[in-house]
């Protein structure tokens, strides 16, 4: 078994907290999730989660102009320096305080970053690894209170910066002959953003009040000759030369009304110079300046909008709004969303995947299903049809149907053709479901009760209520139906797991005692064993044609670790609480993947009963439980650091405010403040064994075998011309010549490799070509049919390409959507054609066979010579 397993992906949270920026092309959006960045292709429908993490959650990040470098700052001001294009962390840099913005210049010179009431210009860092490459350039001190807020002017000689202290000032990178620094005062609130104008003979500034102040730059005569940016020289009266010194003076003043909503977030963008502007109500609003004409003004929540963005045509605006885990793209102009997602509110519970691998399904504590499609990273249906939390979803085995249950006594079937719930299961008494089993066939579903401690049994295609399993003394905790036969296993906190017939009742269910509470059962593929996992850590397998254990897995050592801020114990000696909550077993039956509560997914080895690997989930330490050792300076007379209610100093009125209903707080309610802790409360392997997923505390995350960077080495290659194409294929190396032409990208040089790869080396070509090039060769198959009458020879290459790489394609159908359809197109095309042609020659025969009848009446010629040349 493969072991290699490579994070792949992220999906359930779309943003957390911090700012969202858009590529320099526009096309892509880069946003914060938690400790990791996630980039959103808007317009190839996909998204790629960064294999990087920061030490906690991202608070800002930057992208520099030419899309090279970005930068990422967590919570205490720790920053990576990433190459953009290849994932690739080059440096660690620690700001040694939080930082509240930052920005590129638009040369991409300088990196300006505030430091509490400074701002510090960076020079930027190059590709190479430096030894220290954050080179300090200058200090920028003159405020009274934290910097907020910064952004360049188009020349990259200035940079605005607003403040909490209310008033914003304007620097100059280098010493400016004539210009001492700007500052702007009347705001009566924080300036939460300032920008100049396209031409910086304007400068806007936004107040968390509501209010817009316009200034314009206005020409005063001084009283030196000094030469310089923003002065001019001129002659006064008595001859002698003197200064025009540019002061910024308040044009106008505008305020936005939003019925004493704050602004929160504001953008400007100067080519087209619009205003956007977000407030805690959770409407937006554009405006466009300097007239302050109001566009558009739209209510897409009702929690605060967070951040906000324009890309660089000034088409697409996004929103992020971090109570909701919520991500807007909106098209302005033509009032539409380019993109809109939003992850689980609260905890992700469950999680099943699609018989084919392409979609996962999760229930959150949100009460609401969500579908997603594990290779564009999307989640394109939400079902809210249930009014508690979600505790299982389960595939149907064939169809497009997925079950879900619920705590509010419901079991739902959705359809995923017409995107419905077409059925709802129900109890004669109210009972709250903790765990779902779908029969192979699909036409019985189990749901066991935690208050009742029952197993339901119902018809799915009736929808009616057969059966109720009663024996078990606990909650049950887990179902899942034998591969094989009609046998559902249950789970309880009896410390039990019993086997039910669900199509026979004369007999009796069997009983398998454990040590402790049962929290998890799965059935191996072939349906003669099964294992359990148990409070006190142990994963224990049964064999059910004799009913007795066959071997037992200690794995409280291998999931223990990581010590809480109110542990009183080491983490090497705190692994009481430490247990699996979810198993589940290979397509082969030869491994088990395990997780629970802790930060940590185990896969171990069946026969062996060893760890084969273990995976660390997050290393984000915003979470509770990452810490091996914790710092003694944390921990004050109150208690832990961590645990300290700090909301109450909050300059807001809506963050200062608990709108939690009573009862809804998890964990020890003892404490005012808690942290979310790193957990695993399911793991899946995907039918096909390429990948597996958690639904953890994170987000959905996603392990593959799949390469996400394919390399190539021709491209270390640079002396590929078309004299060196045709040499390879005289040499008769088939697979080089051909790549090195895609390579070269000339039409006529592809079609000579092409046509000279004789028949018999076709399937060794296809079956060793890159995938990196598969799209490329199917683009040219479907462009090249038309032209060649080579039928034959075209049938070899979509034969080979699909039979050596039809896993890969399959996997990937998004992505190769276009050029799939392309060549069944062409394919139906080419079959009308020799179709149409088959019969011509048919009717032709006929036609000459008739004719030959016709003749041999008149010539008497025997019926035996016809029927040679109709046989010949």
């Amino acid at each position: 078994m493969k072991l290699d397993f490579k994070f792949s992906n992220l999906c359930g949270t779309v943003y957390k907290k911090g700012n969202v920026v858009f590529t320099p092309d526009g096309d892509s959006i880069v946003s914060p999730v938690g400790n990791r960045v996630t980039v959103f292709d808007l317009v190839n429908n996909k998204s790629k989660t960064l294999p990087f993490e920061n030490r906690k959650n991202i608070s800002r990040l930057a992208l520099s102009p030419n899309g090279a470098l970005l930068i990422t700052v967590d919570e205490d001001g720790r920053a990576l320096l990433v190459n953009f294009q290849r994932h690739v962390v080059l440096h660690r840099h620690n700001f040694k305080t939080p930082v509240r913005d930052l920005q590129f210049s638009p040369n991409g010179r300088y990196l300006a970053v505030t430091h509490d009431n400074h701002i510090h210009l960076w020079r930027t860092p190059g590709f190479t690894m430096d030894f220290a490459p954050f080179v300090l350039h200058r200090r920028f001190p003159g405020h009274y209170d934290d910097v907020v807020h910064l952004s360049w002017s188009p020349d990259s000689r200035f940079f605005i910066t607003g403040s909490k202290d209310m008033t914003a000032r304007i620097y100059a990178v280098d010493g400016v002959m004539g210009f001492e620094g700007a500052v702007l005062t009347g705001h009566k609130d924080t300036v939460v953003g300032a920008w100049f104008s396209r031409d910086t003979e304007r400068v806007y500034t936004v107040g968390r009040d509501g209010a817009l102040f316009v200034w314009d730059a206005k020409v005063e005569l001084g009283t030196e000759a000094v030469d310089g940016v923003g002065s001019k020289k001129r002659k006064g009266t008595d001859g002698k030369k003197v200064a025009a010194v540019k002061k910024w003076r308040t044009s106008a003043r505008h305020y936005f009304n939003q019925n004493h909503a704050r602004v929160v977030c504001a953008e400007f963008h100067a080519p087209s110079n619009l205003l956007v502007v977000g407030f805690t109500s959770g409407i937006f609003g554009i405006w466009e300046l300097p007239d302050f004409t109001n566009i558009h003004t739209l209510s897409i929540s009702q929690r605060k909008i967070t951040t906000v963005a324009v890309n660089k045509t000034g088409e697409w605006l996004a929103f992020g709004s971090s109570a909701l885990g919520q991500l807007l793209v909106w098209e302005w102009q033509s009032e539409s969303y380019v993109l809109k997602q939003q992850g689980h509110q609260h905890d992700m519970n469950c999680l099943s995947y699609s018989q084919d691998g392409q979609f996962v399904a999760t229930g959150g504590a949100d009460s609401k299903v969500k579908l997603w499609n594990t290779q564009s990273g999307f989640c394109f249906v939400t079902f809210t049809e249930h009014s508690a939390g979600i505790t299982a979803v389960e595939f149907a085995k064939h169809g497009q149907i997925v079950f879900s249950a619920s705590l509010d006594g419901t079991v739902r079937a959705f359809d995923l053709v017409r995107y419905r719930n077409f059925r709802t299961f129900t109890t004669p008494t109210p009972v709250q479901f903790s765990c779902l089993a779908v029969d192979p066939s699909g036409d019985v579903l189990c749901a066991g009760s935690a208050d009742t401690f029952e197993v339901f049994v119902w018809s799915v295609q009736t929808g009616k209520l057969l059966d109720i399993l009663s024996g078990h003394t606990g909650p049950i905790s887990c179902l899942s139906f034998s591969p094989s036969d009609g046998i559902v296993a249950s789970s309880s906190w009896d410390k039990s797991v019993r086997l039910w017939d669900v199509y026979g009742r004369d007999r009796a269910p069997e009983w398998f005692e454990h040590q402790s509470e049962v929290l998890a059962v799965a059935w191996r593929p072939d349906g003669k064993h099964f294992a359990a996992t148990t409070m006190d850590g142990q994963i224990c397998f049964w064999e059910t044609a004799f009913g007795k254990p066959v071997g037992t897995i200690e794995g409280r050592k291998d999931i223990g670790g990581g010590r809480k801020s109110t542990d009183r114990t080491t983490a090497a000696n705190s692994a009481a609480g430490k247990h699996f909550t979810s198993i589940c077993y290979t397509a082969d039956g030869s491994a088990v993947i395990a997780g629970g509560s802790s930060k940590y997914v185990c896969i171990y080895d069946v026969p062996g009963r060893i760890l084969l690997k273990r995976f660390q989930i997050s290393h984000n330490l915003s979470l509770d439980g990452m810490q091996e050792m914790l710092n003694s300076r944390n921990m004050t007379e109150a208690g832990p650091r961590d645990l300290i209610d700090e909301t109450g100093e909050n300059s807001d009125l809506e963050d200062r405010m608990d709108r939690s209903l009573p009862g809804v707080a998890r964990g020890d309610m003892s404490l005012r403040k808690t942290r979310p802790d790193a957990r695993t409360k399911g793991v899946r392997f995907a039918p096909t064994g390429r990948s597996w997923a958690a639904a953890s505390t994170e987000g959905l995350l996603i392990y593959s075998l799949d390469e996400t960077l394919i390399f190539d080495p021709f491209d270390l290659e640079i002396d590929i011309t078309p004299d060196s194409v045709i040499e390879a294929l005289f040499d008769k190396d088939y697979l080089r010549s051909l790549v090195m032409a895609f390579r070269l990208g000339e039409r006529n040089v592809i079609q000579q490799v092409y046509e000279g790869i004789p028949a018999g080396s076709v399937a060794l070509v296809a079956r060793e070509l890159p995938v990196k090039y598969l799209e490329r060769m199917l683009k040219f198959l479907v462009g090249f049919m038309d032209q060649s009458p080579r039928l034959e020879f075209h049938l070899l290459w979509c034969t080979a390409l699909l039979k050596y790489h039809g896993r890969y394609l399959k996997d990937r159908c998004v992505e190769f959507a276009s050029a799939l359809r392309a060549l069944q197109k062409g394919m139906s095309k080419l079959y009308d054609d020799v179709s149409k042609v088959c019969d011509d020659n048919t009717y032709t025969l006929q036609f000459i066979i008739g004719v030959a009848k016709q003749k041999q009446l008149e010539d008497g010629t025997t019926a035996m010579q016809i029927d040679d040349v109709i046989n010949i």
